[in-house]
């Protein structure tokens, strides 16, 4: 299912570091999705703007399956196309959205410059339910939990959780993707935990 490049490991090398290179001053998303085939670098706060509020809020939207780099390309200005309209009653919202290990899209708001109403809320969500679309995936099933296992990302349906831990699939000490946060600072901090840390320790004890 992952296995999307089967080039050999010098090959994959050689071709990362030319296009970083050619690349040098584009977009983030194709940095990380570069990122992304080679190694997973959970080091994200170099790509999360300075500026903005540790208060900042945050939505993570997860895919079921990983973006091709075809399609994270093709996202790229769907995403900054938003973020350059984003308004909030009329007033512009300091947002930013990017797609990280080609599989979550993070949305960000600092509300320290304007407030994000319900309105600015639905029209981020309208965008996802586009690239829903556009490219057939499911980016709003709270039911699939994300894991890192064996060096790629796993999920697993909330249903087979007990399964996977009575069999030693997941441990507390495996890496869990928190969606659940709600700011930047939890996003830096928080999101990428082992599972004994997130809101699955109860789950942890009773497996």
């Amino acid at each position: 299912m992952y296995d999307f490049f089967r080039f050999e490991v010098h090959t994959i090398v050689h071709i990362t570091f030319r296009l970083k290179e050619i690349l040098h001053h584009t977009s983030y998303i194709i940095h990380l999705t570069l990122s992304y085939i080679c190694t997973m670098d959970f080091n994200i706060a170099e790509y999360i703007p300075e500026d903005f509020h540790d208060s900042s809020r945050v939505w993570i939207y997860q895919s079921n399956r990983l973006f091709f780099m075809s399609e994270a390309l093709d996202m790229e200005k769907t995403l900054q196309d938003f973020v350059s309209s984003w308004n909030s009653h009329g007033t512009p919202v300091k947002g930013y959205a990017n797609l990280f290990f080609g599989r979550f899209i993070i949305f960000m708001a600092d509300e320290t410059a304007a407030g994000v109403s319900g309105c600015s809320t639905d029209s981020s969500v309208r965008v996802i339910k586009e690239i829903e679309k556009t490219y057939s995936v499911d980016m709003f099933n709270r039911q699939l939990l994300s894991f890192f296992v064996k060096n790629k990302v796993e999920q697993i349906p909330l249903s087979q959780l007990n399964y996977a831990l009575e069999n030693g699939i997941i441990t507390g000490d495996t890496l869990y993707f928190n969606n659940t946060v709600l700011t930047k600072k939890q996003l830096l901090e928080e999101w990428i935990t082992p599972a004994k840390n997130s809101w699955l320790r109860g789950k942890l004890v009773n497996g």
